[in-house]
């Protein structure tokens, strides 16, 4: 199948790429921590569900011929996380989204691979501009977006709540 994107991206430490059958082992770290779900998933899965949100991402690219990340270190070879394009139908636009486990937080990697993937998806997608989806809660991830010159737009109706809307800018 012919993608509109790149099915891989190289950053200094990482490496960003379509998903594998069994990264769901890796990943379990992020979807099994309710911190790290706290704003995605709401709680905490299990195995099984770990297992389907990872076919769910692999997908995402058969059927919009572009999607999220595996976010693998290359020092470990261990997925950390997903950093990507996702635009699932109840969104209202194409997102840039990025999750990692806890214990890779506070280490660039969320800045290093979203940055790789908004330089990708200008010279990709140049016609789409990308929004980030986040609760107003989540601190971290504001200020990953302001970080990346994110502009914050609108509260917006979603999920059973009120959640920031901001939108990537073309530079």
């Amino acid at each position: 199948m012919m993608f509109r994107i790149p099915e891989s991206l190289e950053t200094d430490r990482l490496l960003l790429r379509t998903f594998r059958e069994d990264d769901w082992k890796d990943l379990h770290d992020y979807y099994s921590d309710e911190i790290c779900t706290r704003y995605t998933a709401g709680r905490a899965l299990d195995v099984n569900e770990t297992w389907r949100e990872v076919a769910i991402r692999a997908g995402h690219w058969l059927l919009r011929g572009y999607g999220p990340y595996a976010v693998e270190e290359k020092a470990s070879k261990k997925v950390v996380g997903i950093i990507g394009l996702w635009y699932p139908l109840e969104w209202p636009e194409p997102e840039i989204t990025w999750h990692l486990s806890r214990r890779y937080f506070y280490k660039g990697f969320a800045r290093e691979g979203t940055r790789a993937v908004l330089n990708m998806a200008k010279e990709y997608m140049p016609e789409i501009t990308f929004i980030s989806i986040i609760h107003p809660e989540n601190g971290t991830s504001i200020r990953l977006a302001e970080t990346l010159h994110a502009q914050f737009e609108k509260m917006i109706h979603f999920r059973k709540g009120m959640w920031c809307l901001y939108r990537h800018q073309k530079q």
